[in-house]
């Protein structure tokens, strides 16, 4: 059965952000997922996870000025130090809470110009080597077009081939369902071919980006598929609730209080 993580940056916006580990807790997750904790100290966000009994499934790395629309510089020629910085910010955070993935974005770049890719295979050989003598995995998400217009690493196939060339032990896919369906179509089919490179699964409906409990795909389906690969890692819900966080939790009654 799959062990869900809530996505604490989309989910239980009706409290803020350290009370969202306590909602979480209460609503029957044991993991935990969020884009980025850097607002807070490290020690005080390990906190907050631990005293709730909760697992750190994920985060990502610091992705630039996020308000100014930067989503990470892995694939920047001109970036590499600020990459390399983002690196020695994000390991307090890992330390103090215990994650073993995190996530390296890639950019908006142009995935056509040579030098930007160079720079990506740099950056992810390098941030996975970093990381390594610590236990943790870097995972790489292919991201639609359609959200973020732009973005270099909008390929599932691309992100596969990068994964199998490199050989890099640490590193890994991190495969979002609802971004496979809006690029590619045929889901169930590359799960099957991707499982053995993927290190982390999200999940949201699709078209509209809320709860996995209708529109275009079966996710019970999808679960119990997840379950006959033998998949046992984290199923982060990066989705925008409907309305309320817990009102819209019936699809996750059924999954409530598992762990590993």
């Amino acid at each position: 059965m799959p062990r869900f993580a809530a996505n604490l940056s989309m989910m239980f916006n009706e409290v803020p952000f350290l009370e969202r580990f306590e909602a979480a807790s209460k609503a029957g997750f044991t993991a935990v997922e969020f884009l980025f904790p850097y607002d807070h100290p490290a020690e005080v966000v390990g906190e907050r996870l631990h005293k709730n009994g909760l697992t750190q499934a994920l985060f990502n790395l610091p992705p630039g000025d996020w308000n100014a629309g930067e989503k990470g510089f892995a694939a920047l020629p001109d970036r590499f130090g600020d990459l390399q910085e983002s690196l020695r910010t994000a390991l307090p955070y890992a330390q103090a809470t215990g994650v073993k993935r995190l996530h390296l974005m890639a950019g908006i770049a142009d995935r056509g110009d040579r030098k930007a890719v160079e720079a990506f295979y740099k950056s992810v050989a390098w941030a996975a080597e970093f990381f390594a003598p610590h236990g943790l995995d870097v995972v790489i998400e292919p991201i639609n077009p359609r959200n973020v217009p732009g973005y270099f690493l909008n390929d599932f196939t691309f992100a596969r081939d990068l994964i199998l060339e490199l050989k890099i032990p640490n590193l890994k896919l991190q495969f979002d369902i609802y971004h496979c369906q809006v690029i590619h179509g045929d889901v169930t089919m590359r799960l099957r071919e991707m499982m053995p490179i993927t290190g982390h699964i999200q999940i949201a409906s699709i078209p509209s980006r809320n709860e996995p409990d209708g529109e275009e795909l079966n996710y019970p389906y999808l679960f119990a598929e997840l379950d006959r690969l033998g998949y046992r890692g984290f199923v982060g819900c990066e989705y925008v609730p409907r309305g309320n966080t817990v009102d819209g939790l019936g699809w996750f009654k059924p999954y409530a209080g598992v762990r590993p």
